[in-house]
């Protein structure tokens, strides 16, 4: 038999490197005073950002509020000014501002930011009004997340949605009325002007009545934004005139049809609807 050699790699050196195996000892006659000093630092450091956070040197002077557009506008401002008044710029008091304009229903939102020392900034979010919900004789604006905004003007222009129960005081929680909204508040600008009522029918679903113009079968709330695009293309095409209503329940194949009626003059260009964070304005999935 033949005996096989393997040669082995020369292992190098590791270097080792030595760490103490002990910590500093502090002596026992320097560990109380030694205590003791921490303490009292961590105590300065505390009281002088508790007193400094209150101090009158950053004192809110000047409060800049932007995004106001209701007929409320002076009456926010005012609250939100009081309300901001006994706050400094590393004190702000956000529950404080939230309950100074609870009683406005067209807010939505506060964006609250501070320029040190004494300067502080609130973009006021509002609501706005998608759709008047009529019940008898009573009609409120709604906005697209179902918020009653009462005391804002009852616009004209704002489509109309007829339920047969009660107006709430806050909020509209019903879901078939809610996805109306969603479907009104999706509208792109062009076409929202023309809006005269939305409804659910037993078989089209969601229909949209355009005034002087067709209707818009919807059928459901789904990609409402993609409908509303599909609708929007449609009425541009000059072959679409005359056409009683516009089938846009698949909106990659739009289908117009009916008996001629009297028509809204055609979309010359293609409006997007408008790109908003609220929620309440996004597309629901299928």
């Amino acid at each position: 038999m033949s005996a096989t050699a393997v040669r082995r790699r020369p292992r190098g050196r590791r270097l080792r490197q030595r760490l103490p195996t002990k910590l500093p000892v502090v002596a026992p006659h320097l560990r109380r005073p030694l205590l003791v000093a921490v303490a009292a630092a961590l105590l300065l450091v505390a009281a002088y950002f508790l007193w400094l956070r209150d101090a009158p040197l950053v004192q809110v002077d000047e409060v800049t509020i932007t995004g106001l557009t209701s007929k409320d506008a002076d009456r926010i401002r005012t609250a939100l000014e009081t309300a901001a008044d006994d706050m400094t710029t590393l004190h702000v008091r956000h529950d404080r501002l939230d309950q100074a304009v609870a009683g406005f229903p067209v807010v939505r939102g506060l964006e609250v930011s501070t320029d040190f020392p004494d300067g502080m900034r609130i973009h006021v979010i509002e609501h706005h009004p998608v759709a008047l919900v009529a019940s008898g004789r009573s009609r409120v604006p709604v906005a697209a997340d179902g918020s009653v905004l009462r005391g804002l003007p009852r616009e004209s222009s704002l489509p109309r949605i007829s339920v047969s129960w009660a107006l709430p005081a806050d909020r509209v929680r019903g879901t078939e009325t809610l996805e109306l909204l969603r479907v009104a508040g999706a509208a792109p600008a062009p076409l929202a002007r023309r809006i005269d009522e939305i409804a659910r029918e037993r078989d089209r679903g969601i229909v949209v009545t355009l005034k002087d113009g067709p209707e818009l079968v919807f059928g459901g709330v789904a990609r409402a934004g993609d409908k509303w695009r599909a609708a929007t293309r449609v009425l541009a095409d000059k072959d679409s005139q005359g056409s009683s209503y516009v089938d846009v329940r698949l909106p990659e194949r739009p289908a117009a049809g009916g008996l001629a009626v009297e028509t809204i003059a055609p979309v010359e260009t293609f409006v997007a609807p408008v790109e908003t964070t609220d929620p309440a304005l996004a597309d629901p999935q299928p």
